[in-house]
């Protein structure tokens, strides 16, 4: 769910502006699945931009007193959203922890690292949502430790149905500060791609797994 819509332009703005998300309608990606994709998100690029990072940062902390209030905890989706969920976390002043997908195997072992209390609320950040599988993994920990999950805010979405329905059968709350509409629409206003390619990426997201670019 998108919450402000000057935000989610913005957002798509500056990810295509320092090529944190790069569309290729006529020479696709492939994804770690295999599917063959028009665009590659890889939102850890934000970092390196100190002015867009604070913008992430900054909306990420109005949103979750907006939605939530303040929670007792930030958590992060490893490895992706560990970077952007500190900042949010020192900008709010609060705790913060991190979730691996899955508990070490030597050490403490520890899939949940730092300090969360049962009856702790928690608000997750993520990076990207695609199928929503890693975030709900990571959801699903902070839960089962006895944390009180009040939602989740991503950066990005691309909007696939499997991720909204796996989110709802989580009955889980998350909000965006972009998603795949936006960005389409930005790409073509701001000139980024050809007329000629918003049909093909909009026939990606409704079916990317069995997608073709011939």
């Amino acid at each position: 769910m998108i919450l402000n819509k000057e935000t989610a332009i913005k957002t798509a703005e500056v990810l295509l502006q320092i090529k944190a998300i790069k569309l290729e309608p006529q020479e696709p990606f492939t994804w770690a699945s295999g599917w063959k994709s028009p665009i590659y998100c890889d939102n850890r690029i934000v970092l390196s931009y100190p002015l867009i990072r604070n913008f992430i940062r900054e909306n990420f902390a109005k949103q979750i007193e907006e939605i939530y209030g303040k929670p007792d905890v930030i958590a992060a989706v490893a490895t992706g959203a560990i970077g952007i969920g500190m900042l949010v976390a020192e900008y709010l002043s609060l705790p913060f922890v991190y979730v691996r997908p899955e508990a070490k195997s030597h050490g403490r072992k520890n899939q949940i690292e730092g300090n969360l209390e049962a009856g702790q609320t928690v608000v997750v950040i993520e990076d990207l949502i695609s199928t929503g599988g890693s975030s709900l993994n990571a959801v699903k920990a902070l839960r089962d430790s006895g944390a009180n999950v009040k939602g989740m805010l991503a950066i990005f979405s691309y909007g696939f149905d499997i991720a909204e329905e796996n989110i709802k059968n989580a009955n889980l709350q998350v909000h965006t500060l972009s998603n795949y509409e936006y960005l389409i629409d930005t790409a073509q206003r701001t000139s980024y791609i050809k007329e000629s390619e918003v049909e093909i990426l909009k026939s990606w997201r409704e079916d990317p797994a069995k997608w073709s670019p011939l």
